[in-house]
């Protein structure tokens, strides 16, 4: 069952086992302002078993740097607009992980981690990555960082 991601009412809706519901939803919230903001765009999520394409091409990306999550995805978005494919998977234990992966030959893509308030970096990116902080209205304090994909998928 989709959910169309309401950024003025937050809601832990399909997010409820994770230890870190609120601060996941915020995140979640947060990128469905940013998508309305930017493009005019209704972000929407649906139960990670339930879409499972665009997991798995998550997924595949993320080998590119031997990246595998051990964590329980919860649900995933994927759409496409203005010439670039995005892509997202919020696992339980508070990690989102998209794809922004322009589909124009020299597009821009890349792969951004967001961390929600109160989770510990993931020990798979501990070593690999520097997080910045940068401060939400509705998610708190988000750590991010991110790598430039190199292949096509």
């Amino acid at each position: 069952m989709s959910y169309k991601v309401d950024f003025k009412e937050v809601s832990t809706i399909g997010l409820e086992s994770s230890d870190v519901a609120e601060a996941l939803a915020g995140l979640r919230a947060n990128e469905a302002r940013y998508f309305w903001n930017k493009y005019k765009h209704d972000f929407v999520t649906v139960p990670a078993e339930e879409e499972l394409e665009t997991l798995k091409w998550i997924e595949k990306i993320l080998l590119e740097r031997e990246l595998k999550f051990p964590y329980k995805p919860l649900e995933v978005s994927g759409f496409e607009t203005e010439g670039t494919r995005f892509a997202y998977v919020f696992y339980e234990n508070g990690l989102v992980v998209n794809v922004m992966y322009g589909l124009a030959e020299d597009g821009k893509r890349a792969v951004g981690f967001k961390l929600s308030e109160g989770m510990d970096v993931p020990a798979e990116l501990a070593e690999k990555f520097k997080f910045a902080y940068q401060k939400s209205a509705l998610a708190g304090v988000i750590r991010g960082s991110y790598f430039v994909i190199k292949s096509s998928y």
